[in-house]
């Protein structure tokens, strides 16, 4: 069961982490391929959003089993981050808005994901 002190916890580290990801890309994305500035981004906000969803949205402490499972399950949600970008990028919506419904369609995914890693 959800619940919403966890989910609001969620919520502020996702906001974080989503800012400093589309943060990077688009700063990147004027002198790298969209794709490339997309991921240099997802990575530095991985590393951000791992140690943050460990220690204030679930209050667990990081470990080598959790930083796996929390990999695997940001691995299945870049692919998803990727496919949709390209997605709305040939469906004509610009270069900097193309993420914004990408984070809107991912990131109720990614949740379901990473509380499976850190709750079981």
């Amino acid at each position: 069961m959800i619940q919403l002190p966890e989910f609001i916890r969620f919520a502020v580290v996702g906001v974080m982490a989503t800012g400093v990801h589309y943060g990077a890309y688009w700063g990147l994305q004027f002198f790298l391929p969209v794709n490339v500035a997309y991921t240099i981004g997802y990575i530095v906000s991985f590393i951000l959003n791992f140690y943050l969803t460990a220690f204030f949205t679930f209050r667990r402490s990081p470990s080598w089993r959790k930083g796996v499972g929390f990999g695997g399950a940001h691995l299945v949600n870049y692919l998803l981050h990727i496919a949709l970008l390209n997605l709305f990028l040939g469906l004509g919506v610009g270069r900097q808005l193309a993420p914004l419904p990408v984070y809107a369609i991912a990131i109720p995914v990614n949740y379901l994901l990473v509380r499976f890693v850190f709750k079981r």
